[in-house]
């Protein structure tokens, strides 16, 4: 039987501490285990874990695969062999959170195969397994999916009723537009006079000869 005079730690859990930088003869003088230079040598210089200087981490290099949806759904699990909890024979979303078997009433519900049934439940919630609804059926119950939980309205959010908008008047017709009247050919303009030369303009300016008169031409004769 061990006493208590006799209690030892284990091997190796009991360590003495390293004094450091008290002098050559401690064996931690000088630089005080830290080395020379380098950022682990200074105050504050250790990294964090996973950081390699810079360069991509190994966590970042490795292979990815898959991806979040956008869209995913995230629904509330309830087991068929919770459902004993549920006071009656209906079960919703609401006698759900009375039980305590979900957290809100809003959220998205799927029931699951585990566990058994001792009574017909009418169970409704947005989402079933196959064996789930083959189990409440089998115990006599029915399994009702229902839409989708209806977001809270925002009471500060206030909806302004709509405004009926009047028929627009019918427009009226156009007037047909008169027929162009076709326009009048012109007259052709005449050849314009060619201007005459100098020589012409001589023979014009000098006067025409006068006839001698029969008397003279007698007279003559």
């Amino acid at each position: 039987m061990a006493e208590l005079h006799d209690l030892r730690p284990a091997a190796g859990s009991h360590q003495r501490s390293k004094r450091k930088g008290r002098g050559p003869g401690s064996g931690k003088g000088k630089t005080a285990g830290s080395g020379e230079n380098g950022q682990k040598s200074r105050s504050g210089g250790s990294v964090r874990p996973g950081f390699e200087g810079g360069q991509m981490p190994l966590q970042r290099r490795i292979p990815k695969r898959g991806f979040t949806p956008r869209k995913r759904k995230i629904f509330q699990i309830v087991n068929v062999g919770d459902l004993a909890r549920v006071e009656g024979s209906t079960v919703n979303a609401q006698t759900l959170k009375d039980a305590g078997l979900i957290r809100s009433v809003q959220g998205l519900v799927k029931v699951l195969a585990m566990g058994d049934l001792s009574q017909a439940y009418s169970v409704e919630a947005h989402k079933f397994s196959g064996g789930a609804v083959a189990k409440i059926e089998a115990a006599g119950g029915s399994a009702t999916t229902v839409g989708p939980a209806a977001a809270k309205a925002d009471p500060e959010v206030t909806v302004e009723p709509e405004v009926a908008v009047e028929p627009e008047a019918a427009a009226e017709p156009a007037v047909a537009a008169e027929p162009a009247v076709a326009a009048e050919p012109e007259a052709e303009a005449e050849p314009e006079a060619e201007p005459e030369t100098e020589d012409e303009a001589e023979i014009a300016a000098e006067p025409e000869p006068e006839a001698e008169s029969e008397e003279e031409a007698e007279n003559d004769g």
